[in-house]
């Protein structure tokens, strides 16, 4: 091809140069097409692509479809069922319920109800009319001076410099609305979280952003200090997290402002990644009596951890050292592996960590057969659009939930999966404002209180068509799924859920054996197998 495009263009400016004697255009056309004439060039001596290379300017449409494919794909090929991460028709309803518009669908279901991994609930003869008071959720207990009432539905972790400045004020905002908490995610606390007035969960995670030494340490002091805020409601841990367990947050360069660089304490002149571990404490135990510490240097406030669920005999070490230090976290956020607003490399995003509902079971199951689930709240976070999945979660063992992409959809996300990148198109995820300035914060305030309104009234609306009066008699019986053609199980059928202190008996289920040999409260199993016991 490359000798091909070089006949032609001599033919075709030969063919120019003999035409220009006769009409003047021609020399026109001659500069006009010199650009692509020296592209060609370029293409056919780099030595990078070897498209390019073989197919000189003609190479450059193959890079221009691919670059477009995903929105051809998504707005001409894919069904409404067909989308990954998030299908078409769950984009749709929270873009309806963010917009109140119709959030009717005509003709019956799209869902092929035959299909294994079908879900529902069952209607009752005694239905009930919702009252119309949303629930909420009392976290913290006679352990906390200053517990809790959190909405069953609140904003999952995302961090300033992840989101723009505008998509955190309209999160915040709508939380002020709508009477929901917002999670910081680990980036700290910002003036943007702070000026809505939301009731905000602060997020510390391994990098200790906002209350860290120059060392990448804890410093007591600095967390006391921002823990006192009015707005920060409850402190939240994080372990892991669902889109990268296991690896430290990423915050890309391209994404970091001299803000951003001023509220997390770091350079800006490379990629922010979290340790993937934290410093302040090594086993178990220690984990228990930093949330003690925490506890009591923030006055009072609930202090839970998130995870996503990996070697389980650490979550049942954890569960052993509560027993024996009396101390437990306020709360426990369950996320899931398929879970994912941030930056991840592909082998954590696709395979490693348990998916949410295994996840949120064994965490319930190992509670609960401790003897401690009373003691913790448990919060489920992954995938969370509509009515049905809060009431799918909370049947599985979760107390409330947390929803991260679907207000990211409530802010106008169009899922064009550019988030890493800083170039999303909506002004969501991305610090560049000419992007940004597209995100109105007075609409994007309303829809996100909108979507979480909506939302919760279509759960308790489910719950009454069940005949459930509240969401704390949901119980995994009351959840259905197609496992065949011809079969369906409720979820007590599918899992095993344990009795209380069902893990403290001479003989312990079969399941929890080989784990419970492992686990324990003095340190973490991978600190054994690293030679640092």
């Amino acid at each position: 091809m490359v000798p091909l495009f070089f006949l032609i263009s001599f033919v075709l400016y030969a063919s120019l140069g003999v035409l220009a004697m006769y009409w003047q255009p021609a020399i026109v056309i001659m500069i006009a097409l010199l650009p692509v004439f020296l592209l060609g060039v370029r293409d056919s001596i780099q030595r990078q692509k070897a498209v390019l290379r073989n197919f000189p300017v003609l190479g450059h449409f193959r890079y221009l479809f691919e670059h477009i494919r995903p929105e051809i794909y998504q707005y001409f090929i894919e069904s409404d069922r067909d989308g990954m991460p998030y299908d078409r028709q769950q984009r749709s309803i929270v873009y309806q319920r963010a917009k109140r518009a119709l959030a009717t669908v005509p003709f019956g279901t799209q869902l092929d109800v035959y299909r294994p991994g079908y879900e529902w609930i069952n209607h009752s003869m005694c239905a009930r009319h919702p009252t119309g008071e949303h629930p909420r959720i009392q976290i913290g207990g006679h352990r906390c001076e200053q517990p809790y009432s959190s909405s069953i539905l609140n904003v999952s972790a995302m961090s300033y410099g992840a989101l723009s400045s505008a998509a955190v004020r309209s999160l915040n905002g709508g939380a002020a609305l709508g009477g929901f908490a917002h999670n910081t995610g680990e980036g700290g606390i910002s003036p943007h979280h702070l000026e809505p007035g939301g009731d905000l969960i602060w997020q510390i995670g391994t990098g200790y952003f906002g209350c860290r030494n120059d060392d990448g340490t804890f410093n007591p002091d600095l967390f006391e200090e921002k823990a006192h805020l009015d707005a920060v409601k409850m402190i939240e841990i994080k372990i892991s997290q669902g889109a990268k367990p296991g690896h430290g947050g990423i915050l890309p360069a391209a994404k970091i402002t001299p803000e951003i660089a001023e509220i997390r304490h770091v350079g800006m002149d490379r990629d922010v990644i979290s340790p993937p571990a934290h410093s302040a404490f090594n086993t178990p135990i220690e984990m228990l009596e930093f949330i003690q510490l925490l506890r009591e240097r923030s006055g009072g406030k609930p202090i839970g951890i998130k995870l996503c669920i990996g070697d389980r005999s650490e979550f049942l070490g954890v569960c052993m050292a509560m027993r024996e230090t009396g101390i437990a976290p306020d709360f426990i956020s369950i996320d899931g592996g398929e879970g994912g607003t941030g930056a991840a490399p592909l082998e954590f995003s696709d395979s490693i960590g348990s998916p949410l509902m295994e996840g949120l079971v064994f965490a319930h199951n190992a509670l609960n057969g401790f003897g401690v689930r009373e003691q913790v709240r448990l919060i489920a976070s992954g995938k969370i659009t509509t009515g049905f999945d809060i009431a799918s979660r909370l049947a599985a063992g979760a107390d409330l939930c947390y929803a991260a992409r679907g207000f990211m959809f409530a802010l106008g996300c169009i899922q064009a999966r550019r988030c890493h990148s800083n170039h999303c198109p909506v002004g969501v995820a991305t610090q560049k404002q000419g992007l940004v300035r597209g995100l109105d914060v007075s609409d994007k305030t309303v829809r996100t209180a909108n979507f979480h309104e909506l939302t919760v009234t279509a759960f308790m609306e489910l719950l009454g068509a069940a005949g459930i009066a509240n969401p704390e008699l949901l119980r995994p019986w009351h959840i259905h799924r197609r496992v065949s053609p011809t079969e369906v199980r409720t979820y007590e059928e599918i899992y095993d859920f344990l009795e209380p202190g069902a893990l403290l008996e001479d003989v312990v289920p079969v399941d929890y054996r080989g784990w419970l040999v492992r686990a324990s409260a003095e340190t973490f199993p991978c600190r054994v197998t690293q030679g640092v016991a």
